[in-house]
């Protein structure tokens, strides 16, 4: 009897966060759902949207822009943020607590005051633009952060930390007998890294980058301030249907914007699979 009155307390104790789940995100998306499918102006069922988003050079272009951003940028993430884990795993736990900290503290640098940071220091104007200028370091006094390559060193840098963040628990299912197995057997660092480290704690680095894809993918803040209507990507052209100084399309701005909930829900479908084959440490 007991244990049921703690269950229903806790029930009613989990009720504001259902009211919240439900109004800010199950009811928008049954809206956006509802809105993509509709009529510009509403008033009956259409496919209309979602032919002009594939059809159109301009989306065309806002997908591909915004898929290869997402997964270079997740990749060479990953690749970075496995090499710090990595370190920070086997460092002392003073440094790894202040490691995490400062960790946390970027993870959350990113959109327009990052934007900003990577002005001022690879701007037109910036401090490394102008130290490459005046000591003739041709690579920074050349470089142009307002092109979409420089956009993709702003995505890579905010995907580190988060990438170092969420991969540096894995480390902790490796075993030490693992490596010394493998050097019973005759092996080295080389074979126990590539036939069994890896192996074992790839199911959780492909869940961290569909993190990381999932992440890049949404990302706006820092497109946009960075390059404004520039550029083509997705978030930009689903702001534009619900901002525009002219006209707003909020129909089809719901169809953007169902097209990449559709390309997260498949790029988490598809690092699932690949979780399930490849088996190891979760």
């Amino acid at each position: 009897m007991k244990a049921k009155k703690n269950y229903k307390f806790y029930l009613f104790a989990l009720l504001p966060f259902f009211i919240i789940v439900l109004l800010f995100e199950i009811l928008p998306l049954i809206n956006i759902v509802i809105e993509s499918f509709s009529k510009t102006g509403g008033g009956g069922f259409t496919l209309d949207h979602f032919v002009k988003i594939f059809s159109t050079r301009l989306y065309q272009q806002s997908i591909y822009n915004s898929l290869w951003i997402s997964i270079f940028s997740a990749v060479v993430g990953i690749f970075i943020a496995f090499i710090g884990a990595k370190a920070a795993h086997n460092a002392s736990p003073k440094i790894r607590n202040t490691f995490t900290s400062v960790l946390n503290i970027t993870s959350n640098f990113a959109g327009v005051p990052l934007a900003f940071a990577f002005m001022i220091l690879l701007g037109n104007v910036g401090i490394l633009t102008l130290i490459g200028k005046n000591y003739g370091i041709e690579f920074l006094a050349n470089y142009d952060l307002y092109t979409i390559n420089g956009l993709l060193l702003t995505y890579i840098y905010f995907q580190i930390p988060l990438g170092t963040l969420l991969m540096l628990p894995i480390f902790s299912g490796l075993r030490k007998e693992w490596k010394e197995a493998v050097g019973l057997l005759g092996g080295n660092s080389f074979h126990y890294w590539f036939k069994v480290a890896i192996p074992s704690l790839l199911p959780s680095i492909l869940g961290t980058f569909s993190v990381l894809f999932a992440n890049s993918l949404a990302a706006y803040g820092t497109a946009y301030a960075l390059l404004s209507n520039n550029i083509s990507l997705l978030p930009i052209r689903i702001s534009q249907q619900f901002v525009g100084e002219v006209v707003q399309n909020q129909e089809f701005g719901c169809a953007l914007s169902l097209v990449m909930m559709a390309l997260m829900v498949i790029s988490v479908l598809i690092t699932n699979k690949l979780q399930k084959k490849s088996g190891g440490v979760q």
